[in-house]
């Protein structure tokens, strides 16, 4: 009786450690490692400045570059965007931020927000006018909903717009608005209605050279500081009738752009977790204390097991969800289920990073307190914990526990 030899294993590689590149194709692989090298040679030399100088030098240089790679409108269809996969969209968000969460803001805004908005509700003239520039990175764009009384409850908000002859009047204030003061186009969202339950609520593809326009920057963050933060100001702004998105009305605009975007953060925080976690486990095997390299004592590397356990599970669910988008499956409560994971994981992955980094962990000669910061950004914009904790508690309770 003879039996078949045993295949060889393949070697265990700690970057991967539970093979997840197995389920990538070579065009995945290919777009992910055409990302990384951008980002590497792009992002990685500066980002401590930018950072550290609370500026984004360079943004519309960027946006061109990130244009060319294709990564601005990723996973859209024609208009000159690139038409890629859910999954490869993902690869792009972890990449970029596992150089910096500002860049994958900035990609995220300009794709999963405004160019999103403009590509599912807009007319044919608005896609024509529009996409081709921004996908190109020419034009840059922002997406104003969050003002400064109304972040949660966007029901509630108070820019209005109001009809004047044929055209539209927009009235308000927007707060907190990636690529506000840079963009060359601003999808802003108000109330047209008396209504409470923002069944009014409508969307308007606004020129940022329209009188009345203005963005000014918001400084002196302590989170994001290597990304252009604005408030948006709309002062008697006058548009024409056709201004409007047409394909849509009430809250269901906004919340399936913001629901579009969140999945790129459910990849994006992992980028930003791995970057920090591959450096603590570089420093571990190199500073030494009590005679050894501190990555041979035992609460070391149970700190590091426990990390690349969390870093894993976070990305093989951002594969799961993107499958799922992919397949047309993919539901806004499993959205929340990812974001409120991964970015909570991440968040504890760059904290226990800074512990085996030590002092050290607070300089910007490492990653780690950079990617600390910007992900308290990232916990709370585009849904709070609270709210994704609510939308799932709702979608299994069948009880409503918002109002």
């Amino acid at each position: 009786m003879s039996t078949a030899p045993t295949p060889k294993l393949p070697p265990f590689d700690p970057r991967d450690p539970i093979g997840l590149d197995d389920l990538l194709d070579p065009e995945d692989l290919a777009i992910r490692d055409t990302v990384r090298t951008w980002a590497a040679d792009r992002v990685l030399p500066h980002i401590a400045e930018w950072y550290e100088n609370g500026e984004l030098p360079g943004i519309r240089e960027l946006a061109r570059e990130l244009g060319a790679l294709g990564a601005l409108g990723m996973s859209l269809q024609g208009y000159g965007c690139a038409g890629a996969t859910a999954v490869q969209y993902g690869l792009a968000c972890l990449e970029l931020e596992a150089a910096d969460s500002g860049i994958r803001s900035l990609v995220s805004v300009q794709g999963s927000l405004a160019m999103y908005a403009i590509h599912r509700y807009g007319s044919e003239e608005q896609k024509q006018r529009w996409l081709p520039g921004m996908a190109a990175g020419e034009t840059i764009g922002c997406f104003g909903l969050t003002e400064p009384d109304h972040g949660s409850d966007p029901a509630g908000l108070r820019t209005y717009a109001r009809r004047d002859g044929g055209d539209w009047v927009l009235s308000g204030r927007k707060m907190w608005i990636t690529n506000g003061s840079v963009a060359g186009v601003a999808v802003v969202w108000a109330q047209t209605g008396d209504s409470q339950d923002g069944s009014g609520i409508r969307g308007f593809v606004v020129p940022t050279d329209a009188p009345g326009f203005s963005a000014p920057e918001i400084r002196h963050k302590w989170s994001l500081r290597a990304s252009v933060t604005s408030e948006l100001i709309l002062d008697e702004v006058r548009l024409p009738a056709d201004a409007v998105l047409p394909g849509v009305t009430g809250l269901r605009g906004p919340l399936s752009c913001l629901s579009h975007a969140r999945y790129g953060i459910v990849w994006g925080a992992m980028g930003a977790a791995r970057s920090s976690f591959e450096a603590a486990v570089e420093y571990a095997r190199s500073r030494e204390q009590f005679g050894r390299p501190i990555g041979g004592f035992q609460l070391t590397q149970a700190k590091l097991a426990d990390m690349a356990v969390e870093l894993h599970k976070g990305i093989l669910l951002a594969h799961h969800l993107g499958r799922r988008m992919d397949a047309g499956r993919l539901r806004p409560e499993q959205v929340s289920f990812g974001k409120l994971n991964n970015v909570r994981e991440a968040i504890e992955i760059c904290r226990t990073s800074r512990t085996i980094l030590g002092a050290n962990g607070i300089s910007l000669e490492y990653p780690v307190m950079r990617h600390a910061t910007n992900l308290e950004s990232v916990l709370t914009y585009e849904g709070t914990v609270e709210m994704h904790q609510l939308v799932l508690g709702k979608a299994l309770t069948g009880l409503d526990a918002f109002r």
